[in-house]
């Protein structure tokens, strides 16, 4: 019997109907003069999710990865000096991209299960009265590790010290999910993917751009290599509705329908979805008596848990476990945590019978491989903070749907 599998990695999340959908077309010409028609406005409704006040957003047909690379490329230049932290892989991996493409970086490594040391980065800020520190970077949300980190809080860090250098932040599994105020919180790049929040298949790199950063790139000296990931090539043609190479187009005609359902459900709406549905998921986890890798609840993540296994069990056999008996992917421990955790994705296109469903089967993989744990604790958990916290409109739906039985 084929059954649709259970995906809740922390990406490529489901796909609801009405985005699919929209992707089942034919080619089509990308070079015609109607096509601007349906860009331009798409450009404008990506901007609204980042909640930008000015500037401008790129879609490359890349993953979120090379969205980080057009941020540094097209902003800095070759011996920047650069503020950056690590605290899980992703952190990690923006970490060495810097590196790699020249930059000075001042690293602070965290413990894993943290978040961006807003205290460190106040007072190296501080003390950098020459202003030689060109950025400052901050991932929002820690995909590895389940931890989100406080963007208002390195902007506050930055104006305390009166500090000019640009904000980047890495927003790929918070964007359209958790709250983006780049306009508030003076980001100046953010970068983000279509396969997180947005709903779609892997494909798009996005990247938010403020007008101080698009200042910088024209002040760029000397400026850092860079072909594809051009904002000169792209702003010139973006301008006219069309790409500098041919554009993914199925993808962005998902986007226009992921799009519209964002703004159907309310970015709001939207957010409190994703804390009510991570909430749950953080009461069947202390019904199980197990701990997540986010240190302190203010670390929390709501679009991914990271749950650490007893010691002597392997997270890795939870996830075989869960993968082979009940037809659920979980998301792997990645580097330091490796073998002792296992992710349940919770962002995207879900609702609380998801969630449930997935609880179910993680207790199943995580009794089967000797976790001593009760069968319905987790599950019953969630049940209780979901009926105790339903909404005044589904309980008006409920209502009338019994009525007119």
């Amino acid at each position: 019997m084929l059954v649709q599998p259970h995906l809740f990695i922390p990406g490529p999340t489901n796909i609801p109907e009405p985005v699919r959908m929209a992707m089942n077309l034919p080619m089509e010409d990308m070079r015609s003069p109607e096509f601007p028609k349906f860009t331009l406005p798409l450009f404008e409704d990506l901007k609204k999710v980042f909640k930008m006040k000015d500037g401008r957003v790129f879609v490359f047909p890349s993953s979120g990865t090379g969205a980080w690379e057009s941020a540094i490329e097209n902003t800095l230049a070759p011996g920047d000096k650069v503020l950056m932290s690590s605290f899980g892989q992703f952190s990690l991996l923006w970490v060495d991209m810097a590196t790699r493409l020249g930059l000075e970086v001042i690293h602070c490594e965290e413990e894993w299960g943290t978040g961006v040391p807003l205290e460190k980065y106040a007072e190296i800020l501080a003390k950098d009265t020459a202003r030689e520190i060109k950025a400052v970077f901050a991932t929002h949300n820690e995909t590895a590790t389940g931890v989100s980190s406080d963007i208002a809080g390195v902007r506050k860090a930055l104006d305390a010290a009166n500090h000019p250098a640009l904000l980047m932040v890495d927003g790929v599994s918070s964007v359209a999910s958790l709250d983006m105020q780049m306009g508030a919180w003076g980001v100046d790049c953010c970068v983000s993917g279509s396969q997180k929040g947005l709903m779609l298949p892997t494909g798009l790199g996005i990247l938010a751009v403020s007008q101080k950063a698009l200042d910088a790139n024209k002040a760029q000296q000397p400026r850092m290599s860079r072909c594809y990931f051009s904002f000169e090539d792209m702003i010139k043609t973006n301008d006219l509705g069309f790409f500098p190479y041919t554009p993914a187009t199925q993808l962005l005609r998902g986007l226009r329908a992921s799009l519209d359902m964002i703004f159907d459900e309310g970015l709001e709406n939207i957010f409190a979805r994703h804390t009510r549905m991570a909430t749950a998921v953080r009461k069947a986890v202390d019904a199980w008596g197990l701990k997540l890798c986010a240190k302190e609840p203010k670390w929390h993540s709501d679009t991914v848990s990271a749950i650490m296994v007893p010691e002597g069990i392997d997270a890795n056999n939870v996830l075989k476990t869960a993968y082979y008996r009940y037809n659920t992917s979980l998301g792997t421990g990645l580097n330091k945590v490796a073998g002792k955790v296992f992710r349940i994705g919770h962002l995207g296109a879900l609702d609380e019978g998801m969630i449930g469903g997935v609880l179910f089967n993680v207790e199943m993989a995580l009794l089967d491989c000797g976790v001593n744990i009760k069968a319905g604790s987790g599950t019953g958990a969630a049940a209780e903070y979901f009926r105790s916290t339903a909404t005044k409109s589904a309980t008006s739906r409920e209502n009338s749907g019994l009525k007119a039985a």
